[in-house]
């Protein structure tokens, strides 16, 4: 039987201080590893946080901006009151229910990407 590993993003990005506030500061992520061909080469960067990873590229094509990510939680509520918390001023995010059963916080990133944090509900 073959094992697929999970699944990790992608997201285009174009700035990397404010792709730092964004995932670092506000959302979390540490930072797993760095890379650039040169000193002035765009920036690839692995992010993680709670066994979730998603990669940031400064690089043309890879990816477009404007991708979208769902993240299952296992605690939304107490994501949104950390993240609530911080007072970030680019984004104060809610908690949705939805209809087919989840409840979701959906947040845009500086360069059009989506993450959608969910946790569906109990039932």
């Amino acid at each position: 039987m073959i094992e697929f590993a999970p699944a990790v993003p992608i997201f285009r990005s174009f700035d990397e201080a404010k792709a730092r506030e964004f995932y670092v500061d506000f959302l979390g992520f540490d930072i797993d590893f760095e890379h650039r061909f040169a000193d002035d080469a765009p920036l690839y960067l692995g992010l993680s946080r709670d066994g979730f990873e998603l990669h940031l590229s400064e690089h043309h094509g890879d990816g477009a901006p404007g991708g979208r990510v769902r993240v299952q939680v296992s605690d939304i509520d107490a994501l949104h009151a950390e993240l609530t918390a911080k007072a970030y001023k680019y984004s104060r995010p809610d908690i949705h229910d939805q209809t087919w059963g989840h409840r979701e916080i959906m947040i845009g990133d500086p360069f059009g990407n989506k993450l959608v944090f969910c946790q569906p509900n109990e039932s």
